[in-house]
């Protein structure tokens, strides 16, 4: 029997199958590091503490854990600015929707309102965060909130919290912990007549389009037939693309300010469209409601009609959804709008997605770089994305397939994800081929660690687009009308510092050492760095341009030509358009 509330804590946790807590030791979480001590490690059944240099890290490494295990995983973080580190990995895991517990410690009970030494109140901190959050205020009281955390997270797929003040910690355990048995999760069936009114809204239209999200993952099979069975094209979110778009006839792109394809198009000359699965945030790229038919269906019903005006709103699984209303509506028979749409979408891959793949151009195209990466690597690779331009590329250029998977801050939209969610990734799956795709800027944030990816001599794969720009936020002041500035940092060269930290490094100026570079880092069984140098005009085009966006660009560059004398002028504007020429005769 555990002899001490954290022991107890620890206990519950093994019981739950957690095999690691990622984290940083101190003062007030000590006693709970201990605990795990005494467990010998997850290689003798107990649980590994994983040592990383940031709180951050932590929890984004939790985060990637979680989702691909689907287990729950654990951070922790010791009082004051300690646990308050986790807060923004812990916002990338409750929007991701993945199960993550965080033990926040806290000061000596007996300081608790005192002002004391590093005191916050993360009881109130971690509520924006997290699903649950509550405080252990007696051994008595532990084992239940314990027990409801773990049953939070890991039912509702998100996050709790546990606060645990330090000396409370080391009290004598009291009572037995009740064990931990996970619930089978159970499928929602769709009201009959909200089915039966679509099936005949469906009947009714003659152009219809499917735009599949994350909610798919587990009817891959059901929304391809129903596609089929529409004879309808069928776009993806970006959280959808790994689960809907590889073997798919039907698949026309993504759309999003990321996207490609003929989706966007498509979703705009429809009579209806079926949202399936998907929360897609940018309304921006959804049709008026006033003007078509928009159904959605969703395993939750919060999520229904936020994004648009949705008439027919379906609550229930995706898969049983899908089979009742193909059984209510006859199968269509004219493929003239599906082949019209494949026809744009093969025209769009050809002119903008693959315009640079093939460039010998330098600085190198990012484009191409991202081609390379993707054909060398493993069938069953796990790819994570920095925020900003890494996420274009890995959005457009990695070809998904049943055993890879793709990772990012996928909602909560954070820089420097890349490298803690690889992280997580490979210390999940230590055998399998993971390679984070990070920019300059992110890797820069939480540089450190790749001082804990040597710490653990793990085979991990960083390859850096270091093109000394924060290229997203360029992109965007570029389109508002507004000159970039401020987003230019110095050249660093990243395959020196990982050298320094023992890991396979090597520095890529010409496009035609990428192949040998890419494959010679993912056959290294080590760390492995690659900084390959990329053009820093290089810009990414939306699935539509609107006129504002026109109207704005072109003002960005007439200041830069106008402006301040340190603007770049007219040699900057020449070689922006030179980057990125190929792009814009496509539109």
């Amino acid at each position: 029997m555990p002899q001490n509330v954290a022991e107890q804590i620890v206990a519950q946790l093994m019981d739950a199958g957690v095999k690691r807590i990622y984290g940083i030791v101190g003062d007030s979480l000590n006693p709970i590091v201990d605990a795990v001590r005494r467990t010998g490690g997850a290689a003798e059944g107990g649980i590994d503490w994983i040592h990383v240099r940031h709180e951050e890290t932590a929890a984004f490494a939790a985060a990637a854990d979680a989702e691909l295990t689907g287990e729950l995983a654990v951070c922790a973080g010791s009082c004051g600015p300690g646990n308050l580190h986790l807060i923004n990995g812990l916002f990338d895991a409750q929007r991701s929707g993945v199960p993550v517990l965080a033990i926040a410690s806290h000061i000596p009970s007996l300081q608790i309102g005192s002002g004391y030494f590093q005191e916050t109140h993360p009881e109130r901190l971690f509520t924006e965060c997290s699903d649950y959050c509550e405080m252990i205020l007696t051994p008595e009281q532990s084992p239940r909130v314990v027990n409801s955390a773990i049953r939070h997270a890991t039912a509702g797929s998100s996050v709790s919290v546990i606060v645990l003040p330090g000396d409370l910690a080391e009290l004598h355990s009291t009572g037995e912990f009740p064990p931990f048995v996970a619930a089978r999760p159970g499928r929602i069936a769709p009201d009959e007549r909200s089915v039966a009114d679509l099936a005949a809204a469906i009947d009714k239209a003659e152009k219809i389009a499917i735009f599949a999200g994350e909610g798919v993952r587990d009817a891959r099979e059901e929304v391809i037939a129903f596609a089929g069975h529409l004879r309808a094209p069928m776009g993806h979110s970006l959280r959808g693309k790994q689960w809907i778009q590889y073997d798919n006839r039907f698949d026309v792109g993504m759309s999003g300010l990321l996207g490609y394809g003929a989706i966007d198009h498509a979703m705009h000359e429809v009579d209806l469209l079926l949202m399936v699965g998907t929360d897609f945030p940018y309304d921006q790229f959804l049709p008026d409601g006033a003007k078509t038919v928009i159904a959605q269906i969703d395993v939750d019903a919060q999520r229904l009609g936020r994004r648009a005006g949705v008439t027919h709103p379906i609550h229930g699984d995706v898969g049983l959804t899908l089979a009742a209303l193909r059984a209510r509506t006859a199968a269509k028979t004219d493929d003239t709008f599906l082949e019209h749409t494949l026809k744009r979408y093969r025209k769009a891959m050809k002119d903008s997605v693959a315009a640079y793949t093939d460039s010998d151009a330098q600085p190198i195209h990012p484009e191409r770089a991202m081609s390379v990466i993707d054909r060398v690597a493993a069938s069953d690779a796990v790819f994570t994305a920095d925020t900003g331009m890494g996420n274009v590329w890995q959005a457009r250029y990695v070809t998904p397939g049943p055993e890879r998977r793709l990772l990012a801050s996928w909602r909560h939209g954070s820089m420097a994800n890349a490298l803690p969610h690889a992280f997580g990734a490979q210390m999940a799956y230590p055998d399998r081929q993971v390679i984070a795709i990070a920019g300059d800027g992110g890797l820069s944030m939480l540089l450190g660690e790749l001082i804990t990816v040597a710490a653990y001599d793990l085979p991990l794969n960083v390859f850096v687009f270091n093109n000394s720009t924060l290229g997203m936020v360029k992109a965007e002041m570029l389109v508002a009308g507004f000159p970039d500035f401020g987003v230019d940092v110095p050249m660093v060269d990243f395959a020196a510092v990982g050298r320094a930290l023992g890991f396979h490094a090597q520095r890529v100026t010409d496009p035609a050492d990428l192949e040998v570079a890419a494959s010679a880092a993912l056959a290294h069984r080590g760390p492995s760095i690659v900084d390959i140098v990329t053009d820093p005009d290089a810009l990414s085009m939306p699935a539509s341009i609107t006129a504002e966006q026109v109207a704005g660009f072109g003002m960005s560059m007439a200041k830069l030509v106008l402006g301040a004398k340190d603007s770049g002028g007219i040699g900057a504007v020449l070689e922006t358009a030179k980057s990125n020429i190929k792009h814009i005769r496509s539109l």
